[in-house]
């Protein structure tokens, strides 16, 4: 019985020890042409050691990177077996026939096989695709018609989609409730139709790219007024209609090109006073109303619309104002884009009479199904007599202010869908309610002799009013009393709550205190105001707005990693339960995670900036000292790239550009360093040094690695040869950071991240945006401490 044991046991190491990726490594090599660099057709054992891949510990293929290298042939299936896969990047080739089925690689996280010859993709692609994050499938022109699938939505943690001219057709579907992590959508150059969900409200989107569908997509585009933080969004050659929607939530809003649709009515305000916009295109449409004047670093494009004047500076005409604010109402019909043209209403203007002097008389909107509200500005024209509003899909009630149209004469409203009371007209007009409309016609309705339902509904309420208020001030007294005892005994001894203030009394029953009411009291934490110096910290003296005199002990980082949120946590529950006038009463406590630094998102922050710099500003341009003396951090922790002093901007269609070789060494490229040509690449690789630093706490040239064989340490180069697994990486992390192992994992794709800004070969180096992309989920994960912290 024991030998057969050890026989299962053998079995069972010995089938655990064979699991490799040989077998699907060798059908890709055998797949691939020409051959890449140092891989083998015949023989895979030492798959690990190919150019473009990276393997764990266990053999197990984790990374293949086989960018530009004017690849052919098809991906076999086989390439499924590769589950421990997590990036696969294989654009700028020239592979082609049917994409696979990868839905066993449920670690892939990076999937790029752009700008590639594939001619079909399974409809149950993203099946199992459980965390990826990043997919980039654009400039693949000779994909068959396909649909964006459902099965989109397997991928929640998705941050990056990418499938312009990708040969999709049908609609938008309505998933986007389920990407709450989405950033970019480009979906450019498809044969999209359709109107935009519902879902695609999501306030995380950045990036949004609709434009050149063949048909065209359609409807109104209302839904980018809850993305509010978009930066850049591209909706040209559809045919979107409607008004610009209101624009004064989306702050960040960089671009917005919305040329060649069928837009109507006037431009926002609202974006005209977006202070981050740079580029606005409105080109070709149907726009109307006054010419919108942005800020002069703004560049814009108004041409092909039916602007009332073509000055900026000047003004409608009066009746021409009024007649737009009652299209606003109406949500700016097409109908009227077209003969609705000039400063002046009277000249040929549909729908609307005029007198022998141009003042409008008459509108007659009736039988035009019109949806909407009856617009109040219709009170504006002095001189009008006749109104028709009959036959149309109104809502809402009729404006009290048309009662003041002294020449009116008929009003017909007939054959809508009106409610509300009816607002008493003159005796000369003709009012015309009937057919249609539930309107209550109270100017008629007699009050004698009966009790009125509104002044029923005012004294219940009254009286529940009344009922609740004197139940607080009898809780309210109650609580005084009991609180004047306790003070008797010690006036230090409790913390007054005042809930306008933000406290909150936690289960424990101790006051929970904002960070914010701590660093009033203590003047910012003000030096002046110190105590002394404890074990766990700093102790400031304050006082509170009543007079009570406090101590606020401060926990520093360092304590926490050191002593732990334990020892925090046990002072607080021996004082929680201890009451003496000898002994120091806890008053409140405050757990505030904003105040450590948080790594990953200020790395995040400079990438976004620095991603800026490169591909969103109106110019490209180079920092050529990215450092951390260059990075400031505001009051509310978010990074800010700043000191332009060595800033260029490349010349449009420029890759590089030749300059005098300046920045800080341990930062420089060595591209930059020997030849003095720049790109944006140089800006990379000093990201890649950053993000090094960040991990392990050292300096870019540390000169306390001498006693281990370096002169002095270049951080890059000690990295890239010292720190090549995952094992040693972990001894060099930063002690501050003290990781838990699933803030440990996070650290190391952000080391692997590091290692690729920082590669020898700028070609090799990823762009900012892809950057940005990989950073952005694994912000939430990486944090100097385990408190709850907000991204």
């Amino acid at each position: 019985m024991a030998w057969k044991a050890i026989n299962i046991f053998f079995l069972l190491f010995y089938s655990a020890a064979a699991i490799d990726d040989s077998a699907a490594m060798l059908k890709l090599a055998n797949a691939l042409h020409p051959t890449p660099l140092s891989w083998s057709t015949k023989n895979a054992t030492g798959y690990c050691r190919w150019d473009g891949v990276q393997c764990d510990n266990n053999d197990r293929v984790i990374i293949i990177y086989l960018d530009r290298k004017n690849l052919s042939g098809t991906l076999p299936f086989e390439i499924s077996t590769l589950t421990k896969l997590e990036h696969l990047s294989l654009q700028h080739n020239k592979l082609s026939g049917s994409l696979p089925s990868l839905a066993n690689l449920t670690l892939l996280r990076v999937l790029f096989i752009g700008d590639n010859k594939f001619t079909s993709i399974p409809h149950d692609f993203f099946e199992g695709l459980v965390r990826l994050q990043t997919f980039d499938i654009s400039f693949n022109a000779d994909l068959a018609p396909w649909f964006l699938s459902s099965t989109i939505t397997q991928c929640g943690r998705l941050v990056y989609f990418d499938a312009g001219s990708a040969n999709i057709m049908g609609t938008i579907p309505d998933i986007f409730a389920s990407l709450p992590s989405l950033r970019s959508l480009y979906l450019s150059d498809n044969n999209l139709t359709g109107t935009l969900p519902a879902s695609l409200a999501n306030p995380g989107i950045e990036f949004l790219h609709l434009n050149n569908q063949k048909i065209g997509l359609s409807g109104t585009i209302h839904v980018l007024s809850s993305m509010t933080r978009l930066r850049s969004v591209f909706l040209q050659n559809n045919q979107f209609a409607g008004p610009i929607p209101d624009f004064s939530k989306c702050q960040n809003l960089a671009k917005l090109k919305l040329s060649d649709n069928l837009f109507t009515g006037i431009v926002p305000t609202s974006l005209v006073l977006l202070t981050n916009l740079k580029a606005v295109i409105l080109s070709n449409n149907k726009l109307q109303g006054p010419v919108p004047e942005f800020r002069t670093n703004v560049q814009a494009n108004f041409s092909g619309n039916n602007f009332c004047v073509k000055d900026a500076h000047v003004g409608c005409d009066q009746q021409v104002t009024t007649m737009l604010e009652v299209a606003s109402a109406l949500g700016y019909p097409l109908t009227f884009s077209d003969s609705w043209q000039g400063n002046n209403a009277c000249k040929n203007w549909s729908y609307i009479t005029c007198n022998e002097h141009d003042w409008i008389i008459a509108v007659n909107f009736g039988k035009q199904n019109f949806t909407g509200t009856l617009s109040s500005s219709f009170a504006n024209l002095t001189r009008l007599r006749n109104l028709y509003l009959n036959d149309n899909n109104l809502t809402a009630s009729i404006p009290e202010s048309l009662t003041k149209l002294t020449q009116l004469e008929v009003l017909d409203v007939s054959n809508n869908n009106l409610t509300g009371k009816i607002p008493v007209f003159g005796a000369s007009v003709k009012l015309i309610t009937t057919p249609g409309n539930s309107l209550l016609e109270s100017n008629h309705a007699s009050t004698e002799n009966k009790v009125s339902p509104s002044l029923i509904a005012g004294l219940l309420v009254g009286i529940v009013i009344f009922i609740a208020l004197l139940l607080f001030l009898i809780f309210k007294f109650r609580v005084n009393k009991r609180l004047g005892r306790s003070r008797s005994a010690n006036v230090h001894a409790e913390w007054i709550v005042h809930n306008e203030a933000g406290y909150h009394t936690s289960n424990i029953g101790n006051v929970v205190i904002p960070i914010e009411v701590l660093q009033q009291v203590t003047d910012n934490f003000n030096e002046n105001n110190i105590l002394g110096v404890g074990g766990f910290g700093v102790v400031y003296k304050g006082e509170l707005h009543d007079g009570t005199k406090i101590a606020v002990k401060r926990m520093e980082t360092t304590a926490m990693v050191t002593k732990g949120m334990n020892g925090f946590e046990a002072e607080v529950a021996v004082l929680t339960k201890i009451r003496h006038r000898h002994l120091v009463s806890l008053l409140g406590y405050c757990i505030n995670g904003d105040e450590a630094f948080l790594r990953a998102t200020i790395a995040l922050n400079v990438a976004q900036g620095v991603e800026y710099l490169h591909n969103l500003a109106q110019q490209s341009f180079i920092h050529r000292d990215l450092k951390p003396s260059n990075i400031l951090l505001g009051d509310d922790m978010r990074a800010k790239v700043g000191d332009f002093g060595l800033v260029r901007n490349v010349p449009v269609g420029k890759y590089s550009l030749e300059t005098r070789v300046a920045g800080t060494f341990g930062y420089l490229a060595p591209e930059y360093a020997a030849t003095g040509r720049v790109t944006t690449k140089v800006d990379v690789y000093a990201f890649g040094v950053i993000l090094m630093e960040m991990i392990t706490g050292r300096k870019a040239l540390d000169h306390t690695m001498e006693d281990k064989g370096w002169m002095f340490m270049h951080l890059a180069t000690w990295f890239r040869e010292d720190l090549i697994c995952r094992k040693k990486i972990s001894k060099a992390i930063d002690e501050a950071l003290n990781p838990d192992k699933d803030t440990l994992a996070t650290i190391y794709r952000v080391a692997e991240l590091a290692v690729q800004c920082t590669c020898p070969e700028p070609r090799q180096r990823p762009d900012m945006g892809m950057v940005v992309n990989i950073l952005a989920p694994l912000a939430q994960e990486w944090k100097p401490v385990a408190a709850g912290q907000e991204y």
